[in-house]
């Protein structure tokens, strides 16, 4: 087993620097599990505990290969919608967030719902829901197809468009330019974001903000502390699976930050050696951080793998402590008595 020396970063979390020579390894924190993530997956373990396999979940509970492998292990049935749970059965909807729909077919098969969606997806509902009712176009930042956005439009079809990035501004139409806002997906790149948002109050002036932040506190910390360390990185790995939206902006964010490279990886034995050595010669400061919905000993596996490579040495990179829990749902909680 290779050894790993965890050093201490300074007071301001900065990265040690200059003085730290030879090869070592950057660690972002905050990263891994979210509250919101934490929620989800405890939530499907405490259903198996007290009622048994198998429990139902529709999607993957959270977008991470070892997690859902691991529920699928224990007894969890992943499905892709709520009718291929057989009726009057437990079904757990992910983290995710789903449409009115889905909660009214659950209802007709008489399901037992435990709903799993993480408190602040949950806020961008309400508010779309809100907006909506208030004559609003609302205009969703955020990427086609994802089970986030496809709960988000969900709410409210005919008041709501997709807005997939900058190229797709052009494109928008709204019935009144007075009463336009714009809303996003949780998971999304901070930077990338807002450029979207000053194209379309350049065709909007009177775009309307959100009442409070849509991308989750999780998401904007684990963006930070990767640019922090990015600069002096020749390499970033983030430890998350390739459907992970916000893993995949943590590789972007690296590049973007000033990382000579960055890749995503599930597992250790993902981690290509010829990263280590590319055509400029041996990489001597390696970044890693990891997504919103993987666990730390995972993290831990991309440790022990890059000690046996001589980068034993570890430098935390802190940028921001992170206490939010959030309740679990009233269906799973312990009983009181």
């Amino acid at each position: 087993m290779p050894t790993l020396d965890m050093q201490t970063s300074d007071s301001s979390g900065a990265p040690v620097a200059a003085d730290s020579a030879g090869k070592r390894v950057l660690l972002a924190e905050p990263r891994g599990y979210c509250a919101g993530v934490d929620r989800a997956v405890e939530t499907v373990e405490r259903a198996l505990e007290k009622h048994g396999a198998p429990v139902y979940v529709r999607h993957e509970i959270v977008h991470n290969k070892h997690v859902v492998d691991t529920l699928t292990n224990k007894g969890v049935v992943f499905v892709h919608e709520a009718d291929e749970v057989p009726e009057g059965a437990m079904v757990v909807f992910s983290a995710h967030g789903v449409a009115p729909s889905v909660h009214d077919l659950a209802a007709d098969r008489g399901l037992r719902v435990i709903d799993a969606t993480c408190p602040l997806v949950s806020k961008v509902h309400n508010e779309a829901k809100r907006f909506a009712r208030d004559g609003y176009d609302i205009l969703l930042i955020g990427h086609a197809g994802h089970e986030e956005v496809i709960g988000i439009i969900g709410e409210a079809p005919d008041d709501v468009q997709l807005v997939d990035g900058l190229d797709a501004v052009d494109s928008v139409t709204v019935r009144d330019e007075s009463k336009v806002v714009w809303l996003s997906q949780t998971t999304l790149s901070v930077d990338e974001t807002m450029q979207t948002v000053v194209k379309l109050r350049e065709r909007f002036p009177s775009l309307q903000d959100p009442p409070s932040d849509d991308i989750c506190y999780a998401t904007q910390n684990r963006q930070t502390a990767v640019k922090a360390m990015a600069p002096e990185c020749e390499l970033v790995i983030v430890v998350g699976s390739k459907n992970s939206s916000n893993s995949n902006r943590l590789v972007e964010v690296a590049l973007d930050a000033g990382a000579h490279a960055a890749h995503l990886v599930d597992y250790a034995e993902d981690i290509d050696p010829s990263w280590l050595e590319p055509a400029g010669g041996e990489v001597q400061t390696i970044g890693v951080t990891s997504g919103a919905s993987v666990p730390e000993i995972l993290v831990r596996g991309v440790l022990e793998r890059l000690a046996e490579h001589g980068y034993g040495t570890v430098y935390p990179v802190a940028t921001a402590n992170e206490t939010l829990v959030f309740a679990l749902p009233r269906e799973i909680r312990p009983d009181r008595r």
